[in-house]
């Protein structure tokens, strides 16, 4: 792909800004986005040569359009390349405002306001999922249900996002995994927030039939320390010139977006599960945060 002067400029004012981990990858998708957006000619010439230009409203419908249609995604989804969604456009604009009052430009309310939660579920529920988790875990499960069942159990201890989740390491258990250190990360950036949480007898018992997993996958992959890894062979969904990708063995990193996917796909195939988790991981979070501060008050 070709160098722009006005991404380069972009990548520049990227750098210096105080954000947290969720809102940095949510502008690196649009830089992207950006990019493709130039090499395709597809935007005004003079965005090429000048950040300005590149982030002024000329610039900046025609790039809005293109994104929300699918056109600008790095990587096919089911085979092509579909509409983003709802949520997805939100985040886009909002990612435009910001990036236009960093360089000093008014903002001109492109974000259209926060996207509306979805409800969470109540205690009752919570109690029914740990019930459920149990039954489990006094049975066979295949890998991918050892791996749901850990990220569950766990969740259900410490009420972290999905990027904080898919961040732990195997170093950040105690010893008889008896405590997980969760970095905390605030939505939109602020002071990162340090925490050993003491893991329920669940947790640790779920933990230690994943982690007997996790250790003959490692191996296959030469080995990481994060948590959790890949179960199957896949690929990095991103071809090279000659239309190749990259095979990646099981037991890599896995990543927040595969951590999620697990999740949804977990939620549709597993007994019980689709009646007590909602449609989304940060919907259960948030159900299990208010919990923790309603019987800690």
């Amino acid at each position: 792909m070709p160098e722009f002067p006005s991404i380069t400029a972009l990548d520049r004012l990227l750098a210096d800004l105080q954000v947290g981990e969720a809102r940095r990858r949510q502008f690196a998708m649009v830089r992207g986005e950006l990019e493709r957006a130039l090499a395709r000619d597809a935007l005004p010439v003079g965005a090429r040569r000048s950040l300005q230009r590149l982030l002024e409203e000329p610039a900046i419908g025609p790039y809005l359009r293109i994104a929300e249609s699918g056109a600008l995604r790095h990587r096919r989804v089911d085979g092509g390349f579909p509409p983003t969604s709802q949520a997805t456009n939100e985040i886009r604009g909002k990612c435009i405002d910001l990036l236009r009052e960093a360089l000093g430009l008014p903002g001109v309310g492109l974000g259209g306001g926060e996207v509306a939660l979805q409800p969470a579920p109540e205690a009752a529920t919570l109690a029914a999922l740990y019930r459920q988790l149990d039954r489990y875990l006094g049975g066979a499960m295949s890998p991918a249900q050892t791996r749901l069942t850990a990220v569950l159990a766990l969740e259900l201890d410490t009420a972290a996002r999905s990027g904080e989740l898919a961040a732990l390491r195997t170093t950040d258990l105690s010893e008889n995994n008896i405590a997980v250190f969760v970095e905390r990360h605030p939505q939109g950036g602020g002071t990162v927030e340090e925490e050993w949480v003491e893991t329920s007898a669940q947790t640790r018992a779920a933990l230690e039939r994943w982690l007997s997993v996790r250790e003959n996958l490692v191996q296959r992959a030469h080995g990481t320390s994060r948590l959790w890894v890949s179960l199957w062979m896949n690929h990095d969904g991103v071809l090279d010139d000659e239309g190749r990708t990259v095979i990646r063995p099981p037991g890599m990193p896995l990543e927040e977006n595969g951590l999620v996917t697990s999740y949804r796909i977990g939620r549709l195939r597993y007994d019980g599960l689709r009646q007590l988790l909602p449609l989304k991981l940060e919907q259960l979070r948030r159900a299990i945060d208010a919990e923790r501060q309603r019987t800690a008050a």
